[in-house]
């Protein structure tokens, strides 16, 4: 993937899901960017990441390069680390070099999990996994070594027509089983990636003109849902019987790494930069169907 030089963004990570909805978001919005893929990026290689922010001269540097995989990081926390944390402090640098802002991507992971109300930006964290522990070391070092010009953009349960991920998935199992089972115990916030990239767009946007304050911001469609309850969501929005969707346990299916019982956050400190925060789960799950179907080979939900 080749950028243009001297982009007003810098995208990171611009093949993932993310990247690929904040680069098109970009692009309709006639703002400038420069899309780097880990082939053309890696963020582990200091001198590589300075190099890379030095020829480009973003105004904005956002960063959807991680590590994901929230099990393999459990058996493999260094790899984790060297991504999700060393990565955003390389940029981080980088950008402080360059009079750049950060928005760093980050996770609802990065909390134990186990609260009764929404998490708030400024709640202290506790992470359960060498996953979570890995990006909450990429968010202390964005925000350390840029105090004035590094944002935070927690999300959860990100979806989109560009990757791999849970909606998609329901899609192609709706079409090939007559039931399927569902984890019905853990509480969180279905998000549109592309939803999440027009907030990103805004918080850049308020970022250059001083409307925005640095610091850690939460970035997840509103409401909540369990696995299960998204499940039987997008069943019904495709005309099928929610009914065929079965819950089951998160000790059931005795997953490595612990997911979050509970990690609904709270969006309070988008009205600070005089934004709003995203729409409700169900109405942005109704608006990407659409795409997800087309993604999948298969026809959309009749209108």
């Amino acid at each position: 993937m080749l950028p243009p030089p001297n982009a007003q963004w810098l995208v990171v990570g611009a093949a993932g899901m993310l990247g690929r909805d904040l680069t098109a978001c970009l692009a309709r919005r006639g703002i400038g960017a420069a899309p780097l893929d880990r082939h053309a990026l890696d963020v582990t290689d200091a001198a590589a990441t300075f190099a890379a922010v030095a020829r480009h001269r973003p105004a904005v540097v956002v960063n959807c390069a991680a590590w994901t995989a929230v099990d393999a990081a459990e058996a493999r926390p260094g790899e984790a680390m060297k991504v999700n944390g060393d990565g955003p402090a390389h940029l981080a640098r980088a950008c402080r070099a360059s009079g750049a802002r950060l928005l760093q991507l980050s996770t609802d992971y990065v909390f134990a999990g186990d609260a009764r109300v929404p998490y708030r930006e400024l709640d202290p964290p506790d992470p359960r996994t060498s996953y979570g522990r890995s990006k909450l070391a990429g968010e202390r070092a964005v925000l350390e070594i840029l105090p004035e010009a590094g944002y935070v953009v927690r999300t959860a349960w990100l979806y989109g027509a560009g990757g791999r991920n849970f909606v998609s998935t329901m899609i192609r199992l709706e079409a090939r089983q007559e039931t399927v089972t569902v984890v019905d115990d853990q509480h969180g916030q279905p998000t549109w990636s592309a939803d999440l990239a027009e907030r990103l767009v805004a918080l850049g946007t308020a970022a250059l003109r001083d409307a925005a304050p640095p610091g850690v911001y939460h970035a997840t469609n509103t409401g909540a849902a369990t696995w299960c309850g998204l499940a039987r969501e997008t069943f019904a929005l495709l005309g099928a019987d929610p009914g065929r969707v079965r819950p089951t346990t998160s000790e059931a299916l005795g997953r490595p790494a612990p997911r979050p019982g509970f990690s609904v956050l709270d969006q309070g400190r988008w009205r600070e930069a005089g934004l709003e925060p995203l729409r409700d789960w169900r109405r942005a799950l109704a608006a990407a169907l659409p795409a997800l179907c087309a993604a999948a080979g298969r026809p959309g939900p009749e209108r």
